[in-house]
C-alpha cells in the first residue's frame, strides 16, 4: 500500500512539473480549480508545446507509460493531431535486465538450463524492450535461433501502474468536457487489454506462426519459424534472420537492392496483408523490418516482432474498399451513406452535410499529383471529420490507418515517386469484384451450401410444427416470421442459383453450336 501511495506521489509530481494539468485547463468543468492549480504552480516551466510535455513525461514515468503512449498515438481518432503526431515519436529504452536472470526465466519456462537446451548461448543481449529482451543462440542440430524472454516481474508492475490509471480515466470523467468523446476508460480498458496480450509471449509466436503460413508461397516476405519445442508463455524461440535494417538505405544500395522495387514491393504486402488475408502486422517501423541479401533470398523483405497485430473481417474490407474507391472518384457522397450505412454515424446525420464536410477536408489532397497522395491522410482527415458526426470509428481501423503511414513514409523514404494509387488500386478492384460481381456470388453459395444442406430438408417440417402450434393457440408467430423469412432468404439463394447455371450452361451451349456450325471458317 504504501509502495503504490509513493507511485502516485510520483506521477502526480510528474504530471506537475510538465503542465498536465494546462493541457486539461480549457476543458474543466470547474474553472476556479484549474485557475488555483496554475497559481500555486506558478514557477514551473510550462513553455515547451503541450505534446513534447506530455512525451517528456511519460519517459520519465517509466517503460508502461511510454507504451501507454504508444497506443494512444494509434488513437488518432481520439488524440488531437499535434498530441498524437508527439507520442509517435515515442521509444522504448529500456536498459536490459541481468542475464542471470533471462537463464533463470527460461530454466523456469523450458525446464532446463540454456546449457542443456542450447549448443550455445550468448549471454549479452541483442535487443530490450520494455516487454522483453533477445538472446541469440545455437540449437543442439546447428541452427540458429532468436530467444525472446519476457521481463521479470512484469504483470505486477503492469497491474499496479494500470490500476493507477483506471483511477485517473475515473476523474478525467468527471472533470474534463472533453471526456465524452476521448472516452478515457474505455481507452484505458484497451490499453489494459493490449498490455496483458503482449505478456503472452505463445500469442506472439502464434501470430508469427499465422502470418508466415500467410506468405508461405510468397517471393516478397519472409517471416521467422517457431520452433513450439521451446517455446512457452513466458519465452519464446524463433529462427533467426539475417538481413540489413530497412532504414538503411545506403547499405541497401551498396548491396545492389532495387530500392524502387523494394518501395513498391512493401506496399503489395501491406494490401495483400489487408484486403487479401484480412490479418496484418501492426508495428511495422523501420525497426521491425530488415531486408535479405543472401542469393537466394535477396531483396526479400523479413518481418519482426508480432505482438501487435490487426484483424479485419469482411465487413471492415468492404468499409476501406468502398471509401477508398469512392474517394478517388470524388464521390463525397458515397463516402458518407458508407458510414451511415454501416451504422457508425447515427441514423440522424445528414448525407448532405457529412458530404460537405468530407468534400472540405479532402479537396485540397486530391488537388495533388496521385503519387503525392497519402492514404494514411486521406484517413486521418476523415477519422477527424467523422469526430464531429460522432461517428464511432473502429479502433482495427485507426489501427491500420497507423500501419499505412508507417508503409507509405517507408515506401516514400526507398523511392520518392511511389504511386501508392497504382499499387492500391487493383486490390481494391479485386476486393470489389468479389464482393458484388459473380465471384462474389458464387463464393457465398459456396460457403453457405453446408449450412442451407442441412436446413433445406428441416424446412417442411418445421413450417407443419409451427402451423400446428399456431392451430393450437400456441403464441408461436415469431418463430413462424423467422421461418418464413428464412424460407423466403433460401428461396432467394436457390433463384440466383439456378438463374447463374441456367445462363452459364445456355452459353456453353451457345458456344459449342456457333463452334460447331462454323468450326470451318
Amino acid at each position: 500500500m504504501i509502495l503504490k501511495f509513493l507511485r502516485l506521489l510520483k506521477i502526480l509530481r510528474v504530471a506537475t512539473k510538465y503542465g498536465l494539468d494546462e493541457i486539461a485547463i480549457s476543458g474543466f468543468k470547474v474553472p476556479r480549480t484549474a485557475k488555483l492549480i496554475d497559481t500555486v504552480v506558478f514557477w514551473r516551466d510550462i513553455s515547451a508545446p503541450r505534446g513534447v510535455r506530455l512525451r517528456m513525461a511519460l519517459e520519465e514515468l517509466g517503460p508502461i507509460f511510454v507504451k501507454f503512449g504508444q497506443v494512444l498515438s494509434t488513437r488518432a481518432d481520439l488524440m488531437p493531431p499535434d498530441i498524437a503526431a508527439e507520442l509517435a515519436a515515442l521509444q522504448d529504452r529500456v536498459p536490459p535486465f541481468d542475464s542471470d536472470l533471462a537463464i533463470a526465466q527460461i530454466t523456469k519456462s523450458l525446464g532446463a538450463h540454456p546449457d542443456q537446451l542450447f549448443a550455445s548461448f550468448e549471454r549479452i543481449p541483442v535487443a530490450s524492450a520494455s516487454i522483453a529482451q533477445v538472446h541469440f543462440a545455437v540449437l543442439k542440430n546447428g541452427k540458429e535461433v532468436a530467444v525472446k524472454v519476457l521481463r521479470p516481474g512484469m504483470k505486477k508492475s503492469i497491474d499496479e501502474d494500470v490500476a493507477l490509471m483506471h483511477l485517473a480515466a475515473q476523474l478525467v470523467e468527471r472533470l474534463w468536457t472533453e471526456s465524452k468523446r476521448l472516452k478515457p476508460r474505455e481507452v484505458v480498458g484497451e490499453f489494459d487489454k493490449y498490455l496483458h496480450d503482449e505478456l503472452d509471449l505463445m500469442r506472439e509466436a502464434a501470430n508469427a506462426s499465422q502470418l508466415r503460413r500467410n506468405f508461405a508461397n510468397s517471393n516478397l516476405l519472409m517471416v521467422p519459424e517457431m520452433y513450439w519445442d521451446y517455446c512457452s508463455s513466458s519465452v519464446i524461440v524463433m529462427e533467426r534472420m539475417h538481413g540489413i535494417p530497412v532504414s538503411q538505405i545506403e547499405r541497401l544500395s551498396a548491396a545492389g537492392v532495387d530500392l524502387s522495387k523494394l518501395s513498391s514491393d512493401g506496399v503489395e504486402i501491406f494490401f495483400t496483408q489487408v484486403f487479401r488475408d484480412g490479418f496484418f502486422h501492426a508495428d511495422m517501423h523501420p525497426g521491425n523490418i530488415l531486408v535479405s541479401v543472401a542469393p537466394e533470398t535477396f531483396g526479400r523483405y523479413i518481418a519482426l516482432d508480432f505482438g501487435v497485430m490487426g484483424t479485419l473481417n469482411d465487413f471492415d474490407k468492404d468499409y476501406l474498399s468502398q471509401n477508398f474507391l469512392a474517394f478517388f472518384q470524388r464521390d463525397y457522397k458515397r463516402v458518407a451513406e458508407a458510414h451511415i450505412e454501416s451504422g457508425w454515424a447515427p441514423p440522424s446525420t445528414r448525407v448532405d452535410e457529412l458530404e460537405s464536410a468530407v468534400r472540405a477536408c479532402c479537396e485540397p489532397i486530391f488537388d495533388r499529383p496521385l503519387k503525392d497522395i497519402s492514404f494514411g491522410q486521406i484517413l486521418l482527415r476523415l477519422f477527424q471529420t467523422s469526430r464531429r458526426f460522432n461517428v464511432e470509428v473502429q479502433p482495427q481501423l485507426v489501427l491500420l490507418q497507423k500501419t499505412l503511414l508507417n508503409i507509405e513514409g517507408l515506401g516514400r523514404q526507398l523511392d520518392p515517386n511511389l504511386d501508392l494509387w497504382k499499387t492500391a488500386k487493383p486490390y481494391l478492384e479485386n476486393w470489389m469484384g468479389e464482393q458484388v460481381g459473380w465471384r462474389g456470388l458464387v463464393e457465398r453459395l459456396k460457403a453457405e451450401a453446408p449450412r442451407y444442406g442441412q436446413i433445406i430438408p428441416q424446412l417442411p417440417r418445421l413450417v407443419h410444427r409451427a402451423l400446428e402450434r399456431v392451430q393450437h393457440g400456441g403464441n408461436d408467430s415469431d418463430m413462424m416470421k423467422l421461418l418464413l423469412l428464412e424460407q423466403r432468404r433460401t428461396n432467394r439463394l436457390l433463384g440466383f442459383f439456378v438463374v447463374f447455371t441456367v445462363t452459364l450452361v445456355a452459353g456453353f451451349g451457345a458456344i459449342r453450336l456457333f463452334l460447331h456450325y462454323h468450326g470451318g471458317f
